[in-house]
């Protein structure tokens, strides 16, 4: 339990720390870096546990989307750092000759994160890992819904930094709250809509730069092109990875009519192959991550057209892979994203009700095609807005840290991953440095005369202006 007004002496401890200049060294953050990724190493079957314990993760999916990732991100960082945060030369202006003009990366100060519990681990380094590098302290606030994962995010952070530097605050929402109420320099936030809400109305209040990667509604469109059994895998992975907790998997599928009982019997045949006939039994299968969300997903399934699956265990936080036909949008199941394990799967005959479909929705965090049609899936990608797509897969554009992740709209604001992540907790400031020997008066008032000769020059340099 954190004590009364820790919080408030750590924001003033971290302020301090970061007027002192001791993050601006970039040699220091990289040191740090690597210790950090010494630190998650040697700590890697803890982890394990922890993410075990939380959301029963198997520990496949735990070391390639929790650790492996992490890992990746904290190589690209300290690979290109050093380059990431020397001051760039910039061409100048006639206007300005003779100048020297540069870009200078700076630190924001002091910022504040707040992770999520659907990926407790990696979803809160990797944002981190960038705040650091560009040279900000940290507040670090996990998810308390993944408590286990919140302990030893602390015990790691807590050997590799000083707690002016990076800092995690264990605790509810009464804590989430409290941190809300400081001025921060930066606040990175991932979650849900409602939350983001709170969130961006916070930092409203002192001007607060944000970034918000939230979720959405993720349209699957199936074009009648697709290869039926590869689309089938690809969606039931991606579906029922960590038991539907994933903000970038599909949240319904939009099938073309011709080949809508195709899909469905390979959709079937995929889960089974992947789980098991008893999936509740499969050691790779992950459950919900408490009770309330349990209840949400039995509230949903309520007068449903169950497919396949709809089988609930309260009290082993279980939901099984999960098909869902629909007949039309006004449903429980198309109001909000769902989060869990329960696919809607609905028809289409032309690409007018594609588009009807996914306009009805806020812009969602990702979008997928399946379709062998490349120039009309190519199509659908330039038309629709989305944080991020893909055509004939799901999810792994993610793992692309050349790429920038974020959502748009109502899915998030702002992006990061690899250089992005940089970039997002780094202030690019410009300066122009000139000599004194070249000061030509026509610069100055009075114009008089000069201003036609001027504005004549500049209509030779510059035409159509």
């Amino acid at each position: 339990m954190i004590k009364e007004n820790t919080l408030k002496l750590v924001k003033s401890n971290q302020t301090a720390f970061f007027e002192t200049g001791n993050t601006r060294s970039t040699s220091k953050r990289i040191s740090h870096l690597k210790a950090l990724k010494k630190c998650i190493k040697s700590n890697e079957k803890e982890i394990i546990t922890a993410l075990q314990d939380d959301l029963a993760k198997p520990e496949a999916e735990i070391w390639l989307a929790e650790i492996y990732v992490t890992l990746v991100e904290l190589n690209t960082v300290i690979k290109n750092l050093s380059f990431w945060a020397k001051p760039k030369r910039i061409t100048g202006k006639w206007l300005n000759f003779p100048s020297k003009d540069w870009i200078i990366p700076e630190p924001y100060g002091s910022t504040l994160h707040i992770a999520p519990w659907n990926y407790p681990f990696q979803l809160a380094l990797n944002p981190l890992i960038g705040a650091v590098a560009a040279g900000n302290t940290v507040v670090l606030k996990p998810s308390e819904h993944a408590p286990q994962t919140a302990k030893i995010l602390h015990k790691i952070i807590s050997e590799v930094f000083p707690q002016e530097w990076v800092y995690v605050a264990e605790g509810g929402s009464e804590v989430a709250k409290e941190l809300l109420d400081f001025r921060w320099d930066y606040i990175f936030f991932t979650g849900g809509t409602q939350v983001a809400k709170i969130v961006a109305k916070a930092a409203a209040e002192h001007l607060t730069p944000t970034t918000l990667e939230l979720g959405g509604k993720n349209p699957c469109i199936v074009d009648y092109s697709a290869n039926i059994a590869v689309t089938a895998r690809r969606i039931v992975w991606g579906k029922f990875m960590n038991c539907g907790q994933v903000c970038m998997s599909p949240d319904y599928l939009l099938v073309h009519q011709d080949i809508y009982n195709d899909l469905v019997t390979a959709l079937k045949a995929e889960i089974v192959s992947m789980y098991g006939e008893n999936q509740q039994e499969s050691p790779d299968y992950a459950r919900l991550v408490h009770q309330g969300h349990v209840a949400k997903m039995k509230e949903l399934l309520k007068g449903q057209d169950i497919i396949f699956g709809g089988v609930v265990d309260e009290k082993e936080r279980y939901v099984s892979p999960t098909l869902i036909a629909l007949e039309h949008l006004d449903n429980s199941l198309m109001e909000d994203e769902i989060f869990g394990p329960l696919l809607p799967i609905i028809t289409y005959k032309d690409e007018a009700e594609i588009h009807k479909t996914v306009k009805r929705f806020e812009k969602p965090l990702s979008f997928y095609v399946f379709s062998q049609r490349k120039k009309w899936a190519q199509k659908l990608m330039k038309t629709y807005s989305y944080g991020g797509g893909m055509i004939n897969d799901v999810i792994v554009y993610f793992t692309n840290d050349n790429l920038p992740f974020g959502g748009v709209g109502h899915s998030g604001t702002g992006n990061y991953h690899g250089k992005y992540s940089f970039e997002t907790f780094s202030h690019y400031k410009p300066y122009v440095e000139r000599p004194t020997w070249f000061d030509p008066k026509q610069r100055y008032a009075p114009y008089g005369k000069s201003f036609p000769l001027l504005k004549k020059i500049l209509r030779l340099k510059y035409p159509g202006q």
